[in-house]
C-alpha cells in the first residue's frame, strides 16, 4: 500500500512524524508497532525496520478505513526539519549547462565534460536556517535584486553510506522529495575583491540565507520511485511555466552523486542530496523573483510544493 511520510506541527509545537494514506494524515507514533517513532528522524535512523512497519500500517489503515486528519487541517513542516547536512549539486543538467553556456558566453567548442568535469560537484547548504516547509513565505535576503528559483529532486538518505559503489547507491535512499534551491545571484560576488582571488566568491550569501531551501511536501518512499532518472519536473512562477524538464537530463545520476559523496565522507540518515536544476532559471531569462510571487513546483510521482516570496 502506497504512503507518504511527512512532518507536521504537533499540539506542543514540535515536529511530529505523520503518515499520509489516501489523503488522510495519521500520527505515526500512535500506530501499532510504531510507538517509538515520534519524529521522521527517528524513522530514518532505523529505516530498515521502520519502512516495513510503515508499509504494514498503511495497509492496515486502508483495509480498516480508520479515519485520519484531513491533509488541509495539519500544518506541514519540512519532511526532515533538521537534516544533518544538505548537499546541493551544481551544473548537473544538460539543458541547464547549455543555458549557462549562452549566459556566460562560454566558447562553443567546450564540451559538457569541459564545463562540468568528470565527477559531480557539490556545495553545502545550511540546514536549520535554510530549510523551510510547504507554504512558507520566504523573505528576500538583503533586498536582493536577483533572487532566482531552482527546482530540484532531493534524495533523503535512510541508511549510512560510506564508499558505496554506484550500483548499490540507491539502496541507501529512504525516499525523495521536492526542493527549491533559492539563489541570490547578486550576492555571489564580492566586487571589492580582485577577480583573481578565490575569496571573491561568496557562496554563503548566495545560497545560505534564511528560508533558501523550501522543501517537501513529503517524502515519497524509494520503493515507489523505481527509477529516479525518469521523472518529469516543472516549476511555475505566478502560474507562468518557467522550468519544464526531466530528471533523465541529469549529467550525473542520483546514484553517481551518492557514490561520489560517500567516497569523501559518510552520508548519514537524514542527510539530503539536492541533485541539481534543469534549464529555465530566472538568470537565463533576465527575470527574477519579486515580493509576493507565488511558486509551484511539481515532480512526477512525488507531488507538488508551493511557497511564496514575502511581501
Amino acid at each position: 500500500m502506497s504512503y507518504r511520510l511527512l512532518s507536521f506541527r504537533g499540539d506542543t509545537g514540535e515536529p511530529v512524524a505523520g503518515l499520509l494514506v489516501q489523503q488522510a494524515v495519521y500520527t505515526v507514533a500512535v500506530l501499532p508497532g510504531l510507538a517509538g517513532y515520534r519524529s521522521v528522524a527517528d524513522l530514518l535512523n532505523d529505516w530498515t525496520r521502520a519502512q516495513r512497519k510503515l508499509s504494514d500500517a498503511a495497509m492496515s489503515i486502508a483495509a480498516s478505513g480508520t479515519p485520519g486528519m484531513a491533509l488541509d487541517q495539519v500544518q506541514l513542516l519540512p519532511p526532515v526539519p533538521s537534516p544533518g547536512a544538505v548537499f546541493c549539486s551544481g551544473g548537473n543538467y544538460t539543458d541547464h549547462v547549455e543555458e549557462m553556456r549562452a549566459l556566460s558566453k562560454l566558447p562553443a567548442e567546450l564540451t559538457i565534460a569541459d564545463v562540468c568535469g568528470d565527477s559531480p560537484w557539490h556545495f553545502v547548504k545550511t540546514s536549520r536556517g535554510s530549510v523551510v516547509g510547504p507554504g512558507s513565505s520566504v523573505a528576500n535576503p538583503g533586498d536582493s535584486k536577483m533572487l532566482d528559483w531552482e527546482l530540484e529532486l532531493v534524495a533523503v538518505i535512510g541508511k549510512p553510506a560510506r564508499a558505496v559503489p554506484v550500483d548499490r547507491a540507491l539502496e541507501h535512499v529512504a525516499g525523495y522529495m521536492i526542493a527549491n534551491d533559492l539563489s541570490a545571484r547578486d550576492r555571489a560576488v564580492r566586487p571589492e575583491i580582485h577577480q583573481s582571488v578565490p575569496f571573491r566568491w561568496d557562496w554563503m550569501a548566495h545560497k545560505c540565507f534564511d528560508g533558501s531551501f523550501p522543501c517537501g511536501p513529503w517524502i515519497t518512499p524509494a520503493e515507489d520511485i523505481p527509477n529516479p532518472q525518469q521523472l518529469a519536473m516543472k516549476l511555475w512562477v505566478n502560474d507562468q511555466l518557467m522550468q519544464d524538464s526531466n530528471t533523465s537530463r541529469m549529467i550525473f545520476s542520483v546514484a553517481q552523486q551518492i557514490a561520489h559523496l560517500s567516497r569523501q565522507l559518510t552520508l548519514n540518515p537524514g542527510d539530503l542530496i539536492s541533485t541539481g536544476t534543469p534549464a529555465g532559471v530566472g538568470s537565463g531569462r533576465g527575470r527574477f523573483l519579486a515580493r509576493g510571487d507565488a511558486l509551484r513546483l511539481e515532480i512526477e510521482r512525488i507531488g507538488e510544493l508551493r511557497h511564496t516570496i514575502a511581501e
